[in-house]
């Protein structure tokens, strides 16, 4: 075990560290899930590892409850002679906002592109699913000699992009200092080591946790808790998970309970939920299709249970 680096947040107005007297610990950040890879160095555990004579690592986000490791994965890899292989998923409409593969211009290799690099204007295009079709699950595997063949290229650092992440230095209040959080990203890395390589892989290896809209469909029966404990999509839904936004009023886990008090709704047949307002739904609520609720008024108003949408493709919108 070893512990990661946390990085000061900065004013966005002038760059200079954060303040918040109400709470020191807000004006430090984590530096994205890119700083693995120097605090391995750091802490000492990359060279323990090499002395151990552990030449590969498996590494993944602690939020994909899909990722396991997979020892015909790790042959493949071996045997590919590849230092680093990044998993990726054919992308879906839920996934067009994640970071998808693509190819280097000017050296063929390949190249991570994360949102947050993404100018405005090239938005439409970074989220067009069928120009872009593959993106990273970070579930990644890399050789730990040529990691560390890296670090010695490049005086004890690698060479990863830095991102600027817009936040308010109290993420709980919008009110607060506007900040930035300088970040990197872990899967960038595969710009960084030359031979890199990409592998497909099925949907039952990507069950992401990142928001509350992920964590309301992995609670529903869009998925299925495995004999060997792992989280997959249900067979039903073919590889494509529901598509889910809450009201911004739901970004916190404690807020999003709220709507479903006695349990998560059915979206087995769901393509996509919205929902519009402070809703609760009652126990036995069926969501099929694409199905918008909306409240227009100042309080919650409960959808009783029952089936909403339909499975034929239109839009079925539910005003309480």
């Amino acid at each position: 075990e070893f512990v990661q680096n946390k990085a000061p947040k900065v004013s966005a107005q002038d760059c200079t560290p954060a303040t918040h007297e109400a709470d020191k610990g807000h004006e430090w950040c984590p530096p994205g899930h890119g700083d693995l890879y120097p605090a391995m160095l750091g802490s000492g555990t990359l060279e323990k590892l090499l002395e151990k004579g552990v030449k590969y690592m498996f590494v993944s986000n602690s939020d994909n409850l899909g990722a396991t490791m997979d020892l015909k994965l790790l042959t493949y890899f071996a045997q590919s002679k590849a230092p680093f292989m990044m998993e990726v998923a054919t992308r879906t409409d839920a996934d067009k906002k994640g970071g998808h593969l693509a190819k280097d211009a000017k050296t063929s290799g390949l190249l991570l592109r994360e949102s947050a690099q993404c100018p405005e204007e090239d938005e439409k295009a970074f989220q067009d699913v069928t120009k872009y079709k593959y993106f990273n699950t970070n579930n990644l595997w890399v050789d730990l000699v040529a990691l560390k063949g890296i670090f010695e290229k490049n005086g004890g650092s690698i060479p990863l992009p830095v991102m600027k992440n817009a936040k308010t230095v109290d993420p709980r209040d919008k009110k607060s200092l506007p900040v930035l959080q300088l970040e990197t990203a872990m899967g960038a890395a595969i710009s960084c080591f030359e031979g890199a390589t990409a592998i497909v892989i099925p949907r039952e290896r990507f069950a992401p946790v990142k928001t509350t809209n992920d964590l309301l469909a992995l609670r529903s029966d869009a998925y299925q808790l495995t004999k060997d404990f792992r989280i997959v999509l249900n067979p039903a839904r073919k590889g494509v998970p529901p598509t889910i936004k809450l009201d911004g009023k739901y970004k916190f886990v404690d807020a999003m309970e709220k709507i479903m008090p006695q349990g998560a709704p059915s979206l087995i047949q769901c393509s996509s939920l919205t929902i519009e307002g402070e809703v609760v739904l009652a126990k036995g609520v069926v969501f099929k299709g694409s199905v918008v609720v909306k409240n227009a008024s100042d309080g919650p108003k409960t959808l009783a249970a029952g089936t909403y949408g339909c499975s034929e493709g239109e839009k079925t919108i539910v005003e309480l």
